[in-house]
């Protein structure tokens, strides 16, 4: 491949809706933590180890999100993107290094980019290793709503570009426990787009363990490059939501496990309460215990609830930005937009929503009724 780009977008929750205003996660730096060790260990690119510097949200060296407000740009900067400088390579050409920091709303967003010094460079599998490929995987980056890693390169019409793209995706997560999928195709701004998933055998349902990959092949000398600059912002919201999506859905399942494993401990509960009270005399005794027990799990199953609400509406939203992103590209493209982020877009994204909301009207009968028996066991130890 020649005009060969290597891109990192790497998505990090900065703070929550729980959280009060000025407040942020616990590890809200990470990412531009893990960034700099990048820096320091593996790639030696002396920008990328004095990242902190850069950042508008550090202060001699130390996180200080607080410097972040009042801002009216996105850019965690104040010059813009930032040159990280080049790696020399055994090859004879150097890798140039870029970093673009931003937060968006309450999302931190880095865009790492690696590139040969020259367009006319050719990069094929063996050259690939030059870029450090394992040092952008979700092990080392560990960015909290995930991230994609984005693969350009230019090549002769006649180049099997679907056998180029699996080299390249293996290669990527070559020496890894990550097992890249090929799980769709398409054309972006003229260019093939393969997708693919590499996900984390002992998390495979876990949406921060996994990698997603997308290889852009021009074979046709279509101004990819161009339009893709037009539709810069669009496309970086466009991969924002989609981890969103994907985070906020893990969760809403996470939570209603939960919520089914407390329904299981209070309906035992019950029964006990209903034995308890078949008997000729009552233990008030027991009837006490229950009235400790229940009251606590009752608000955990509230909780779990309510987080599911929550979710719901965080989803809804998210898949609102997802949809304006994607016409606004299609726009750009002519018209034209990748099939598969539609699919996304219209199968998954409705199946998440419709699954949202079948778990909330499965628990929430359950709510008033915890609440009643509570009701009811009191009024016997009082009486």
């Amino acid at each position: 491949m020649k005009n060969f780009t290597i891109s990192l977008y790497a998505f990090h929750l900065r703070h929550t809706l729980t959280d009060a205003p000025g407040e942020v996660v616990v590890d809200a730096n990470l990412l531009w933590e893990n960034l700099a060790k990048l820096g320091e260990h593996s790639l030696l690119l002396v920008g990328l180890k004095d990242l902190r510097a850069k950042l508008i949200c550090y202060q001699n060296g130390v996180y200080q999100p607080k410097r972040e407000q009042g801002r009216q740009t996105e850019w965690l900067t104040d010059v813009g993107d930032l040159d990280l400088g080049s790696l020399a390579t055994t090859d004879g050409f150097k890798i140039n290094a870029n970093l673009q920091p931003f937060l968006l709303n309450d999302t931190y967003v880095a865009d790492f980019t690696l590139s040969p010094e020259s367009p006319n460079i050719s990069i094929d599998v063996p050259q690939l290793q030059h870029f450090h490929p394992s040092c952008l995987l979700p092990s080392h980056i560990q960015a909290s709503l995930g991230q994609t890693l984005w693969i350009y390169g230019e090549v002769d019409p006649n180049e099997n570009c679907n056998v180029l793209a699996n080299k390249f995706a293996t290669a990527l997560v070559a020496s890894t426990n990550l097992n890249p999928v090929q799980i769709n195709q398409g054309e972006l701004f003229g260019s093939l787009l393969f997708e693919y998933q590499a996900t984390n055998p002992s998390e495979p349902e876990n949406p921060t363990k996994q990698c997603q990959i997308f290889i852009v092949i021009n074979n046709s000398q279509s101004p990819t490059i161009q339009l893709a600059e037009n539709a810069y912002d669009w496309l970086l919201n466009l991969l924002c939501s989609y981890h969103k999506i994907l985070y906020i859905y893990h969760q809403a399942r996470q939570r209603y496990g939960e919520a089914r494993a407390i329904y299981s401990y209070l309906e035992k509960k019950i029964q006990e309460f209903n034995n308890l009270i078949s008997k000729t005399q009552t233990p008030i005794s027991d009837l006490k215990k229950l009235l400790a027990e229940i009251p606590q799990n009752k608000l955990d199953y509230t909780r779990c609830l309510q987080d599911l609400q929550t979710h719901q509406m965080s989803i809804n939203t998210n898949i609102t930005n997802y949809k304006t992103c994607l016409d606004e590209i299609t726009a750009i493209g002519g018209g034209n937009s990748p099939q598969l982020w539609h699919n996304f877009l219209n199968k998954d994204c409705k199946k998440f929503q419709e699954q949202i909301q079948t778990d909330i009207n499965y628990l929430s009968p359950a709510q008033e009724l915890f609440g009643q028996i509570v009701d009811t066991i009191r009024g016997i130890v009082e009486t």
